[in-house]
């Protein structure tokens, strides 16, 4: 299949350059700094202790590490992977499942097949497609209102750990909106362990080994977990993964893309890793001229950021002992301020379509209920309702008509 890339502008396509390089190194450091508070969230939300957070955060780093190596490696297009950040908010607001973390890890499978699903069957892709963005945008907004609204909740319980926190993110953004999360990261763990003098850290998770976990299937975390993550995977990453290549002038083949993402997310899951896909911010620091004046070079800053990403793996113990060392509240809030702009560009994405805003509405009111029915969470039961007023608004014309007739 023939693809399109840029023309040249100089040098040798394949040798790396040292901007390639400085782009990789930027983008691995801005993925996984700028997000993984919300990950550990997630994977504990579900059920998992330390141990298999630290080994699902590490799995996570390496497969998306890999997977960029190898698809940019397999295309010679800068094609980014990036663990599902969306779906790891969405996770922070869902309940364990009854049977535990093995479920999750179960429901975590199957987001993993029906991703590769999309990519291999047209039919199934399409149908993906077709979902209205304004609700699956509406579903996203719901699920990450509680997390955005942590650092409000911070500043209430924790004001000497909070404040300074936040007062550097707002500083910091106004100068490098890229660097403002990694470096409140780095004053978040420099209270941390100040404040506990190294006595809550837990060594044992200092140095993580994967844990591999028996997957148990349920339908209820196929419903409440699996369905949900599998659409705001999509939704979310996959497609503006895509968008992001396309305005850079790449056009991989999509389906291609899919179902390799979902093959890496399968392997991954079995260690506690919960999905990854094609990444967008991380995308467009290795997909712009900046990367590379030579656009058949880029794709070396995604390998130079795979690399880092494994490397960044290895500390997946350290994050995690810090995260465990905080007040819960506070690693909401950094993971509330990193997810900031994903609220605000759902929030205008599902509120864009005047056809459609009462149905988003609907879905956003419900998601952000967190309420559940039958152990079901209320991503999906927001995503329903909304499908639903839409599918009645649309179809009381028609039925208005045909009585006129």
């Amino acid at each position: 299949m023939q693809h399109d890339i840029p023309a040249a502008v100089s040098g040798n396509p394949r040798h790396p350059s040292w901007p390639t390089f400085s782009a990789g190194l930027l983008a691995a450091v801005v993925g996984f700094a700028s997000s993984f508070a919300v990950v550990l969230q997630g994977l504990t939300s579900v059920g998992a202790s330390p141990e298999q957070a630290a080994s699902g955060l590490m799995a996570l780093s390496i497969s998306m590490g890999l997977g960029g190596i190898v698809l940019s490696l397999w295309h010679k297009m800068p094609i980014s992977v990036a663990w599902s950040t969306p779906g790891a908010a969405l996770l922070a607001t869902a309940a364990a499942p009854a049977s535990g973390f093995p479920a999750a890890v179960g429901a975590f499978i199957l987001c993993a097949v029906l991703i590769v699903a999309s990519g291999l069957f047209r039919p199934f892709g399409r149908a993906v497609s077709a979902l209205p963005a304004p609700l699956a945008n509406a579903m996203l907004a719901g699920v990450l209102l509680g997390l955005c609204l942590a650092p409000v909740e911070a500043l209430a319980n924790v004001p000497q750990l909070a404040l300074p926190v936040i007062l550097v993110w707002l500083v910091v953004s106004r100068i490098n909106r890229l660097m403002a999360i990694p470096v409140a990261v780095v004053i978040a763990a420099v209270l941390i362990v100040m404040t506990t003098d190294g006595a809550k850290l837990d060594s044992t998770i200092l140095s993580p080994e994967p844990f591999l976990i028996s997957p148990v299937f349920s339908l209820d975390a196929a419903i409440g977990i699996a369905l949900p993550l599998f659409v705001v995977t999509m939704a979310s990453q996959n497609i503006p993964g895509m968008a992001v290549l396309n305005a850079n002038g790449y056009r991989p083949a999509a389906q291609r893309l899919f179902w390799s993402t979902g093959i890496f997310s399968f392997l991954s899951a079995p260690f506690g890793g919960h999905a990854v896909n094609l990444a967008a911010i991380t995308a467009a620091l290795c997909a712009n001229p900046d990367a590379d004046p030579d656009p058949k070079r880029r794709y070396w800053a995604v390998i130079f950021a795979g690399i880092f990403y494994c490397l960044f793996g290895l500390l997946a113990g350290i994050a995690t002992s810090l995260a465990t060392a905080a007040p819960p509240i506070l690693i909401e809030a950094v993971a509330g301020l990193a997810l900031l702009g994903s609220l605000a560009a759902a929030t205008s994405a599902a509120l864009k379509d005047e056809d459609m805003r009462e149905a988003a509405i609907v879905t956003f009111l419900v998601t952000a209920s967190g309420t559940s029915f039958f152990g079901v969470s209320g991503a999906f039961w927001g995503l329903l309702a909304g499908l639903g007023l839409l599918g009645l608004s649309r179809l009381a014309p028609r039925l208005s008509a045909s009585r006129k007739s």
